[in-house]
């Protein structure tokens, strides 16, 4: 097999509920119902790492942080411009211009080919900074017409700009909705600014739903693909994101994608400093299979920084700050990066017979589901030691399918003997619910240790759906030896 390249209103009507299974793991057995995506749509998201689940093994998205100033302040959020080791939604450390802003691109797309779409995310809100972001938005669409544009907007100010969105070919906009019922984001919204007013409590949260759902319509009139991002945040919204997945989807929605809120106190938001928790893992897990079958359910979010560069999972915004990027001569070149997308394509129809051959097998009904851990660095691959691996991506597994329904971000475990035994354990809880660890390499220490846990490790270099159906074979066939 190719190695992958590297380094490189309401709703008009309520859908069915799709009934559960449990399986020994605890695991749901609901797959998602959602209809099949014609040819035309697969080819608008096949290179798109947020939009497109298949695209995120292989391809990189970069965000530039040119819009500084926001328009509502969310009680998760706090707006900070230097904090370098945090991986965040708003947190950046360096903003620039529009005109920096091309230049970083251009220099970031002859450097890492495999980056093929540009947002703006903030660390504001791209709409409350509309001349920055339009004219950030005209000098790439200029220098690299190839690179998809895409913005993610709160929405408030998202109905002005439909339009002048569509002109520039901006595909791809992403809404943050947190409630679709005012009395539920009065918790989560503390004032509103708009029209040159600030509206406190419900009065503004009113005003920022009505927009919101104004705009996801003016979206979908404008065929303009809309993936809709949700805080999960427990005991205030958790159990009403099931009706604004509802909403959603009879409003034009394309993708929902239900993140988990980030709540440390140290980031000084309202939310970490008055101790309101994070869901967990298997929380969210259980809200995301509660919703999928209505709409196409996002599950490899890894809410990215407001200035994030590389593929999903990894970060590489500290090899181009401002002061490293103007320095480099920007070497975008059209067709060296088609040859490299060309190889990527090739690699992903390789993998894509692999996949193919592991689910020929005959189905088998109601097989137990686990879930396995795999540390990858990308390709769709089970290709990283278990020391390196700053997250997992968790597969639910059974005779049928491996399917991906999440990830966990952990502390990496080498650390020159720094604190590895408190780590190993951070990373025993984080992926405690396994039943195991697909890697490329692993030493004999963790191992034994994750054994104890009742995680097993495995050791391959494969496409990560073949290595987990090969291990659930053989975990099936010793619990039926039990």
């Amino acid at each position: 097999m190719t190695p992958p390249p590297t380094g490189l209103l309401t709703p008009t009507a309520t859908p069915a509920k799709t009934k559960t299974k449990s399986g020994s793991c605890g695991c749901s057995s609901k797959t998602d119902t959602a209809p099949s995506l014609d040819e035309k749509m697969k080819a608008r998201i096949e290179k798109h790492p947020c939009y497109s689940e298949e695209a995120h093994h292989h391809y990189a998205r970069m965000h530039v942080a040119v819009a500084p100033a926001c328009n509502i302040q969310c009680n998760y959020c706090n707006r900070k411009y230097d904090c370098a080791n945090e991986s965040r939604p708003g947190v950046v450390s360096e903003l620039l211009t529009p005109e920096e802003a091309a230049h970083k691109v251009l220099v970031i797309a002859g450097k890492i080919p495999q980056m093929t779409v540009l947002g703006i995310a903030g660390p504001g809100d791209p709409l409350a900074n509309p001349d920055k972001t339009f004219r950030t938005f005209e000098l790439i669409a200029d220098k690299a017409p190839d690179i998809k544009l895409c913005l993610s907007t709160n929405g408030l100010m998202l109905p002005d700009y439909v339009d002048r969105i569509k002109q520039l070919n901006v595909d791809h906009v992403t809404i943050t909705i947190n409630m679709v019922d005012p009395k539920v984001g009065e918790k989560i919204y503390p004032w509103v600014h708009y029209r040159r007013k600030r509206y406190r409590g419900i009065e503004g949260v009113k005003i920022l739903h009505e927009r919101q759902m104004e705009g996801l319509q003016a979206l979908r009139e404008a065929d303009i693909l809309c993936k809709v991002n949700s805080v999960m945040i427990p005991g205030v919204n958790d159990e009403h994101l099931a009706e604004v997945d509802e909403v959603i989807r009879a409003n034009g929605a394309f993708l929902h994608n239900i993140m988990p809120l980030i709540s440390a106190p140290e980031h000084g938001t309202h939310f970490g400093l008055t101790g309101q928790r994070g869901p967990t893992p298997k929380e969210l897990k259980s809200l995301q299979d509660k919703c999928s079958g209505n709409m196409k359910m996002m599950r490899h979010c890894r809410q990215c920084r407001a200035d994030a560069v590389g593929l999903l999972g990894e970060d590489r915004s500290q090899e181009f700050t401002k002061e490293k990027f103007m320095e480099m001569t920007p070497e975008y070149d059209l067709e060296t990066r088609q040859e490299v997308h060309a190889e990527i394509e090739k690699s992903k129809e390789e993998i894509k017979a692999v996949k193919e051959q592991a689910k020929a097998a005959k189905k088998v009904a109601d097989s137990p589901k686990i879930l396995v851990a795999v540390a990858t660095k990308g390709g769709g691959m089970v290709n990283q030691h278990f020391g390196h691996a700053k997250e997992f991506q968790v597969f639910e597994v059974d005779a049928n399918e491996a399917k991906f329904v999440g990830h966990r971000k952990i502390d990496h475990y080498c650390q020159s003997g720094y604190g590895e035994e408190a780590t190993l354990d951070h990373i025993i809880k984080a992926i405690g619910d396994c039943k195991a660890v697909l890697v490329s390499k692993i030493g004999h220490c963790p191992q034994e240790e994750l054994q104890k846990a009742g995680i097993q490790a495995v050791e391959a270099y494969d496409v990560i759906e073949k290595v987990a159906s090969e291990f659930y074979a053989q975990y099936l066939q010793n619990q039926q030896g039990e």
